[in-house]
């Protein structure tokens, strides 16, 4: 055994992680009705039951068979929904009601059985999808006719087309498959007994389906895809636990979808060719100028067989080009195929040499590519095409193709005219001018037709062109009868150059006008994806992927985001207002089903097989994380979005505008987290101080008091003093303390009001040294303020705890030996006048890379040390000097030889123009006002 591959046991456990949340689906399988399905599901139903498990029987059909009844007594069984339909009560399985009931396992007969028009979803095996994605286990049955890929080979073994049919993909992502079989005899014998059915339904079933060689031939079928499943069950089970390599390199088909009826039964096959390999598969179109010009009907086939292809999960692509065999090989050797299936024609006789089959020419290029050619029944797909209708046209302009409609009468009579007006130029310039240069000006008009006109009018211009030019200019004039036979050599040239060029000109047109389509729709991809990139808000997000989906799809867009309960609502601003008030105006909007897409996070509406009668199609907008929201699209023409590619791009704008709502989302998580964990920060650094610098004086003055208590006599006396000075220190370093948090508290309240009045700065200075003697300790202070400082206008009280602030923590960060320096100057900073004021010490200086943060709250030159303080003091001095409207900084004091000198800390107060000094005038006249009595 190797070593497990790391990628494959992460997918495996996304696997189990993602199995264990939902429920899990056993079908029962058979080959044909009466075999015993219903009946062996309703045992296993019952041992289930009698181990202790909530079992409810959600719908099953006994058809009247009594063994089968009897099965059911005894168990809890869930009441049908009724609908009222053409005038008749019909009654239908419960979704509603099994959902709230929420079982541990729930019985659900006939998974391919189509729902009643009203319920919820339109086949009942959606039904089943929707339980198991709510975590209930479902049992069900199901035959081999009615798996999808096999649909058409029953038909053609039987005769007989059932319409009922279950994706293949819902059969293999089953849990478990129990095959319920029976030999034909004992089938046959059950039938005759009336066990299956009542006799005369018995009798006619015998002469119809129920055929011996029938019965072979079905339950070979349902052996073979049983055995399918187990074999890759137990690849899967190899691959999990890494016993080999399964795969060297994995097969991928294309088939090429034609506009022939036989399209569906090539995708069937290439269905079950692609299960039977495991392989990716793409169907493939190629659409041409001829193919371009078929009716809507046979266009409308194409369009299903690419629908039918995308249900059996084929990559579904149409390409343009003029040769389908060279576009068709390009794109194969593009994405790596290994394998190409196609259907083989069955033309004959003349029609296979007028215009070789698609296969034969595909298997000449084909090169090391396998060709696989798919036989199927004329005929066969004519049942499945719909009516043609606006589908066809969406279908072309969804894919960027205009049809070459005909010319309009005018564009003749035009191509006519130009014709004329070249003849009567060249008579006026015949005689100065070869006639083989006068050929030229008609094929100028061939090419200006081929343009303007179209393909049909330049077609008739080269013909005019011809016939004028032997009419008017060769020898016999005035004739169509030619004298030199060498001129028929000319009128062949010129006729088949002139449809050459109209041909390629046309073309080229064409060309031209798809590429412009195509590259407005990859521009406005682009652009999309471009503004979603830059937007950073919600309601940006919304109207950016409002209007572009409204622009390239033309339909009315709605973008319904989730609330803290996670209901949708809808979402309107002044950017998308319009349209999305167009959907609430005409009632196209369902909120219901809107929130339904969002529970689900399935695709509901218009188009889909989940409420079809709903005139919005809702996507989830689906994130990698969760869904985070539904786009609702109304288009203003029908089956505009029932084009696979027109469907997968719009897929792609909706997970754009997804992934733009995430990351939106988690940077908004991202800004929150960021200010959570900053007041976190912050609530521990304030806990910490005062936990440890409040407790410490704290307990020293306890520790204090309780000495004085204690003490007795002389000692009491002799030790009164000393206790009591350290009783004062460790209040006054308390009051500190509570007085900055305080300080700190207010200013970031928005509570600071300066009382600003006129003052010498060596009046604040003296007065913050006396409040600091006790802290400075004997430090000696050197203050050199010049005499002619200006007065300055300050709050005396706050300018005053700057500096014993600053003074407290030189202190605390230096030796008792340390010199003090305070000093200040006069300064001009663009033109205007400052006060610099600057405090030194001959400490160690600042800690690297904290000269930038030493000022912010609770930052401390040493996170955990003795020295009290909470880191609140400098940043108190920063608020204090930005209420004045000035500016502080640190930086440490380098000598000449590089050492460090200790720490600056400096600040700037502006200079502001001082009151006049009163005059004798003014002192008199306050005198002689002092003196009026009143």
């Amino acid at each position: 055994m190797s070593r497990p591959d790391p990628d494959q046991l992460l997918d495996k456990l996304q696997r189990d992680e993602q199995q264990r949340q939902r429920g899990r689906l056993k079908i029962f399988f058979g080959a044909s009705a009466g075999v015993g399905k219903t009946y062996a599901m309703l045992q296993a139903a019952r041992r289930r039951r009698d181990e202790g498990d909530d079992v409810v029987v959600g719908f099953v059909e006994t058809h009247g068979r009594e063994e089968t009844q009897a099965l059911l007594d005894g168990l809890d069984i869930l009441p049908r929904a009724s609908f009222d339909y053409r005038d008749r009560t019909l009654t239908e399985f419960d979704l509603d009601a099994a959902l709230a009931r929420r079982p541990r396992l729930i019985l659900v007969d006939e998974l391919a059985h189509s729902n009643v028009p009203g319920a919820r979803h339109l086949k009942r095996w959606q039904d089943v999808q929707e339980l198991i994605d709510a975590g209930i286990d479902v049992y069900t049955t199901v035959n081999v006719q009615h798996l999808d890929s096999l649909n058409d080979v029953v038909g053609q073994i039987t005769g007989i087309r059932v319409s009922e049919t279950v994706p293949d993909r819902v059969f293999d992502r089953a849990d478990e498959v129990t095959l319920v079989d029976l030999p034909p005899e004992e089938l046959l014998e059950r039938l005759g007994q009336g066990k299956v059915y009542l006799p005369q339904q018995a009798e006619r079933a015998v002469r119809n389906f129920f055929r011996k060689g029938n019965l072979i031939a079905l339950r070979e079928l349902a052996l073979r895809r049983t055995a399918d499943r187990v074999d890759a069950q137990m690849r899967e089970y190899r691959a999990d636990r890494s016993i080999e390599r399964i795969w060297q390199a994995r097969e991928r088909l294309l088939v090429c979808i034609g506009p022939g009826d036989a399209a569906p039964g090539v995708v069937r096959a290439a269905a079950r060719l692609a299960a039977s390999l495991r392989a990716d598969w793409i169907a493939v179109y190629v659409e041409t100028p001829r193919l371009q010009r078929l009716p809507d009907a046979r266009r409308e086939r194409t369009m299903q067989a690419l629908r039918l292809a995308t249900e059996f999960g084929a990559e579904t692509v149409t390409l343009a080009g003029t040769d389908a065999v060279a576009t068709l090989i390009g794109y194969a050797q593009t994405r790596n195929v290994s394998k190409l299936v196609a259907g083989a024609s069955s033309r004959r006789g003349v029609a296979r040499w007028v215009r070789r089959p698609f296969g034969e020419r595909l298997a000449e290029r084909a090169g090391d590519l396998d060709l696989t050619l798919i036989r199927a029944r004329e005929g066969a797909g004519r049942a499945f095409a719909e009516p043609p209708d606006a589908g066809a046209r969406a279908w072309r302009n969804a894919l960027s193709m205009p049809r070459e409609h005909p010319s309009k009468p005018r564009a003749y009579a035009i191509a006519a005219a130009i014709g004329a007006a070249i003849t009567l130029v060249a008579s006026a310039v015949s005689e100065r001018i070869d006639l083989a240069n006068l050929v030229m000006l008609y094929l100028l008009g061939v090419v200006f037709a081929a343009v303007r006109l179209g393909r049909g009018p330049s077609v008739v211009l080269s013909f005019l062109s011809v016939a004028a030019f032997d009419f008017f200019f060769v020898p016999p004039r005035m004739s169509l009868s030619v004298s030199d036979t060498q001129y028929l050599l000319t009128f062949g040239g010129m006729l088949l150059t002139s449809l050459v060029i109209s041909h390629l000109t046309s073309s080229l047109k064409r060309e031209a006008r798809i590429a412009e389509k195509r590259e407005r729709r990859t521009s406005a991809m682009y652009a999309m994806a471009g503004e979603l990139g830059a937007a950073l808000a919600t309601e940006q997000i919304v109207g950016i992927g409002m209007r572009h989906v409204s622009e390239v799809f033309r339909a009315e867009v709605a973008i319904l985001l989730p609330d803290s309960a996670d209901q949708v609502r809808q979402k309107i601003d002044a950017s998308d207002s319009a349209s999305q008030a167009r959907l609430l105006d005409a009632g196209s909007l369902d909120a219901d089903v809107a929130q339904w897409v969002y529970d689900q996070q399935k695709p509901a509406g218009r188009g889909t097989g989940t409420l079809p009668a709903a005139a919005a199609l809702y996507l989830p907008l689906k994130a990698p994380m969760r869904t985070r929201g539904v786009l609702a699209v109304l288009t203003r023409e029908p089956g505009e979005l029932d084009v696979p590619e027109q469907k997968r791009m719009l897929d792609t704008f909706a997970a754009q505008i997804a992934l733009a709502l995430e990351r939106v989302h988690y940077v908004d998580i991202a800004r929150d987290a960021l200010v959570s964990m900053e007041s976190e920060r912050l609530r521990n650094s304030l806990l910490s101080a005062v936990s440890h610098d409040l407790r410490t004086p704290l307990t020293a003055i306890v520790g204090f008091a309780s000495m004085l208590a204690q003490a007795d006599g002389d000692a009491r006396s002799a030790a009164n003093a000393e206790l009591i000075e350290g009783i004062q220190d460790e209040t006054l370093r308390m009051t500190s303390i509570v007085t900055n948090l305080l300080d700190m508290a207010r200013l970031q309240a928005g509570g600071l009001r300066l009382n600003r009045q006129w003052s010498l700065l060596e009046e604040t200075v003296g007065a913050a040294l006396r409040a600091c003697r006790r802290m400075l300790a004997g430090r000696a202070v050197d203050v050199r303020l010049p005499a002619d400082l200006p007065l300055l206008q300050l709050d005396a009280v706050l300018m005053e705890r700057l500096f014993s602030n600053l003074l407290e923590n030189a202190a605390k960060y230096t030796s008792v030996d340390a010199r003090l320096a305070i000093g200040a100057a006069r300064i001009e900073t663009d033109g205007k006048p400052f006060v610099r004021v600057v405090v030194d010490d001959s400490g160690p200086g600042l800690p690297p890379r904290l000269a930038d943060r030493i000022f912010e709250k609770f930052t401390r030159g040493e996170k955990e040390s003795a020295k009290p303080g909470i880191g609140l003091g400098l940043s108190i001095c920063r608020a204090i000097v930005e209420a004045h409207g000035g500016t502080i900084g640190a930086a440490n004091r380098i000598d000449a030889a590089g050492r460090t000198e200790g720490a600056r800390f400096w600040f700037t107060l502006p200079v502001d123009a001082p009151p006049p000094a009163p005059g004798i005038e003014d002192e008199e006249h306050d005198i002689a006002r002092s003196d009026v009595k009143p």
